[in-house]
């Protein structure tokens, strides 16, 4: 159980979105299913290698994309995200912690699923996404100039969002949860970010579900 002293204590909550509040890589699975051909593939593969950063990626395969703003919508009314995901935000909400989505992942595509899931109110940080037919426009408003990594700069959000005195909350599974997680106070971590953490022997909690991170801040942390 969490002393007096900690319980007194500022906490601010971040969540990754694809594949931590969703149960797999929505982003992921829009661009398989709907691109015409396998030009993805090796976008995906030179990320991986660390050849390109993850904006170059995204800006090659989402403008690879073939679907219109109506179909886009259909597909993502229909997507659940992890049901332990409310029953953090309830325990955030009783404790007064602010919580915020990070994500690689674009607008459109975040606030559809999470108004699907009755899920509002969110502060949500990610980028953004403009339709022409059945052609989609990425843009990253969130991408530092100074490093091309990452195409959403989830360190920058993550620091100037918490401030100093607040104990930070980073909940993810990738690899562009890496930077954010290590400026992070407690780190729940699963998937590549997990790997990366257990690797470098950095402090983090691992977890498979949402139910998993919910009972732990239950029990230990909030």
């Amino acid at each position: 159980m969490a002393s007096k002293a900690a319980r007194k204590r500022r906490y601010i909550a971040f969540f990754d979105f694809d594949n931590t509040i969703t149960p797999h890589d929505i982003l992921d699975d829009i661009i398989a299913r709907f691109s015409p051909d396998d030009g993805w593939v090796e976008l995906e593969r030179r990320w991986v290698a660390g050849h390109i950063g993850s904006r170059e990626c995204l800006d090659g395969q989402m403008r690879g994309v073939r679907i219109t703003k109506g179909r886009l919508g259909r597909y993502l009314s229909k997507i659940k995200v992890d049901p332990a995901f409310k029953n953090i935000l309830k325990l955030c909400d009783s404790k007064h912690i602010k919580k915020f989505i990070l994500s690689d992942n674009f607008g459109y595509i975040v606030k559809s699923i999470l108004k699907a899931n009755g899920i509002r109110g969110l502060r949500i940080y990610c980028n953004s996404l403009k339709f022409s037919g059945d052609r989609l426009i990425p843009r990253f408003p969130f991408l530092n100039a100074r490093c091309h990594k990452c195409a959403h700069c989830k360190k920058a959000n993550l620091i100037s969002r918490a401030g100093k005195a607040a104990v930070t909350i980073y909940v993810g599974d990738g690899l562009s949860d890496i930077c954010p997680a290590k400026n992070a106070d407690i780190v729940f971590a699963k998937g590549r970010l997990e790997k990366y953490f257990r690797k470098r022997k950095l402090s983090h909690i691992p977890f498979e579900n949402l139910n998993e991170v919910h009972g732990h801040l239950k029990r230990s942390v909030l």
